[in-house]
C-alpha cells in the first residue's frame, strides 16, 4: 500500500483554533493573498476574553474587524509593516493600527529580536500524499516566523496555487489545520493614465536587453511593463510577482531558454518573494517549473540582487526634494504606506553589474484644504513635507522620473541635482522651485 501522510488528526474548527489564542499573545500572519481568511474573520469574537493581543500583518486584504473596530482597543493591537487604505482608517479613527519600520529584507529578523511570535498562521494548499503542502503566495517573511513561533495554524484552501521553492513545508511543522476553501484573494490592475505611459516610456529607454527586472504594483509599473514589450531575454528578480511580469513572459520577452550570461542567480527561472493579482497571475503561478518563491531575506537582501546581471529596480514615490531625498511612505508625519523593499532593491541594484535604480512619480498632487477646496502641489520640493520619513537615502538615488523626463542624480553635487529636478518638475512649478533652490543656497 502506498504511504499516505494522515493529516486529518490535526484539524481543528476555527473556533477550536482560535481557542488556543490566549492573552499577551503575539500572532505574526501571512502577507496579502495568503492571509488565513476564516480565522481573520472571526477573531474579534474573542476579543472579551483576550487583552494586549498584537497581531503583526503585511498587506491585509479585507477590513477585518479586529483591527477596523474601536472596541478592540485593549483587546488587540495591530502591527502592520505596510500601511494600506484600510489600515490608515484604522489607524487614525479606531486607534488599533500602528507602522513597523523596516526593511522587508530583514523585517523577520528584526521581528524575532524585538519579539518572537507566539502564534503563526497562513494558509497552504491541499497535502500530497507525503504531507508536504505549498504556503503557496508568499514566503516574504512567513518561513522565519513560522519556524520561530511555538503555535503554527494553517488553513487548507483547494482553490490556491500550488508554487516552488522556499514555500513547500511539511506538516509536521503545523500544529492545526482548518478546511477553509475559498477563492483567493484577487488584486486588480490599476487603469493606466496618460502620464503613466509618459514615464514608462521614459524608463524603457534606459533598459538595456538582457536586463534582470524588478517591478512594483501600480499604473507606473504596468506602463513600464508594456514600454518593455519590445525588449528581448529579459529575467525577473523581484520582490513582488505581478501579472504585468506574466505578460512579459508570454510575449517572449523574459527569456524561456537561459543561456550561460542570462541574470546571475537561479537562471532559468522568475524569482519573487511573493505574488499578488488575478485569477491570470494565480493560474500562471500553479505548478510552474519556471517560477520560484524564495524567502525575502534572500530575494531583498542587496548583496544577493547585486549578483544579478543589469538588475533594473522600478519603485515609486510620494516626494523628493531637490537635494534627492524620497519619502514614499509617509505625507509629513502620518503614515501612508510602508518602506517595503524600496531600498532593498534600489540598492541592489546600483551594485549590481550595469544595474540601474528608477524611483518614478507624478509631478504633481491635489490635496484638500480645510475648507474642502483641493489644491495642487509639486510632488518635486524644495525641502520634504515636515515629518516626512526618508524612504530612500538621496546617497543611493539614481534615477528620478516624472511624465517630464528622467534625470540620472547618482554621483551629482546637490547644484546639479537642483537643476536635473526643476527640470522634470511641472512647468508652473519651475520657477519658484528656482527660487527656493538659490534661498537655500543649492544653486
Amino acid at each position: 500500500m502506498a504511504y499516505t501522510y494522515d493529516y486529518k488528526r490535526k484539524l481543528v474548527s476555527v473556533e477550536e483554533a482560535l481557542a488556543r489564542i490566549k492573552s499577551d499573545d503575539c500572532i505574526v500572519c501571512a502577507l496579502g493573498a495568503a492571509e488565513p481568511n476564516g480565522l481573520l474573520e472571526q477573531l474579534h469574537t474573542i476579543a472579551e476574553r483576550v487583552t494586549n493581543v498584537a497581531v503583526c500583518t503585511c498587506l491585509p486584504m479585507r477590513p477585518f474587524k479586529w483591527f477596523m473596530e474601536p472596541a478592540m482597543r485593549g483587546h488587540f493591537e495591530h502591527h502592520a509593516w505596510f500601511f494600506s487604505a484600510n489600515i490608515r482608517k484604522a489607524a487614525a479613527e479606531a486607534h488599533t493600527s500602528t507602522y513597523v519600520p523596516n526593511h522587508l529584507h530583514s523585517a523577520a529578523f528584526d521581528r524575532n529580536l524585538y519579539r518572537r511570535p507566539t502564534v503563526f498562521i497562513g494558509s497552504c494548499t491541499p497535502p500530497d500524499r507525503h504531507g508536504y503542502v505549498s504556503l503557496a503566495f508568499s514566503v516574504v517573511y512567513e518561513r522565519e516566523l513560522l519556524e520561530a513561533a511555538d503555535l503554527v495554524i494553517l488553513e487548507i484552501n483547494d482553490q490556491v496555487p500550488y508554487t516552488w521553492g522556499d514555500t513547500i513545508i511539511h506538516l509536521d511543522m503545523v500544529d492545526h489545520l482548518i478546511d477553509h476553501s475559498m477563492p483567493p484573494f484577487e488584486l486588480p490592475s490599476p487603469e493606466i493614465e496618460a502620464r503613466d505611459r509618459l514615464i514608462g516610456g521614459f524608463i524603457a529607454e534606459h533598459i538595456e536587453d538582457e536586463s534582470t527586472l524588478q517591478l512594483g504594483i501600480g499604473g507606473i509599473p504596468n506602463a513600464v511593463a508594456g514600454a518593455l514589450m519590445g525588449k528581448k531575454g529579459m529575467a525577473i528578480h523581484t520582490e513582488m510577482l505581478t501579472d504585468g511580469m506574466v505578460d512579459l513572459f508570454e510575449a517572449g520577452v523574459v527569456t524561456r531558454a537561459p543561456r550561460s550570461m542570462d541574470k546571475g542567480l537561479m537562471r532559468g527561472k522568475m524569482v519573487a518573494a511573493f505574488a499578488l493579482g488575478t485569477k491570470k497571475l494565480y493560474g500562471f503561478l500553479d505548478r510552474n517549473p519556471g517560477l520560484a518563491l524564495m524567502r525575502g531575506s534572500w530575494v531583498n537582501d542587496p548583496y544577493v540582487i547585486a549578483h544579478n546581471r543589469r538588475q533594473v529596480s522600478i519603485n515609486t514615490t510620494l516626494e523628493v526634494d531637490l537635494t534627492g531625498q524620497v519619502c514614499s511612505e509617509s505625507i509629513g508625519h502620518r503614515q501612508y504606506s510602508g518602506t517595503g523593499g524600496q531600498s532593498d532593491t534600489a540598492i541592489g541594484a546600483q551594485m549590481s553589474e550595469g544595474g540601474k535604480s528608477f524611483i518614478a512619480l507624478y509631478s504633481t498632487a491635489e490635496v484638500k484644504q480645510p475648507d474642502g477646496s483641493r489644491r495642487t502641489i509639486s510632488k518635486i520640493a524644495a525641502t520634504l513635507t515636515p515629518g516626512a520619513a526618508v524612504t530612500l537615502h538621496r546617497s543611493n538615488v539614481d534615477f528620478i522620473v516624472t511624465e517630464y523626463g528622467a534625470v540620472r542624480l547618482r554621483g551629482a553635487p546637490i547644484n546639479a541635482r537642483a537643476r536635473m529636478l526643476i527640470s522634470i518638475a511641472h512647468p508652473d512649478f519651475r520657477a519658484s522651485l528656482q527660487e527656493e533652490a538659490e534661498k537655500l543656497g543649492y544653486l
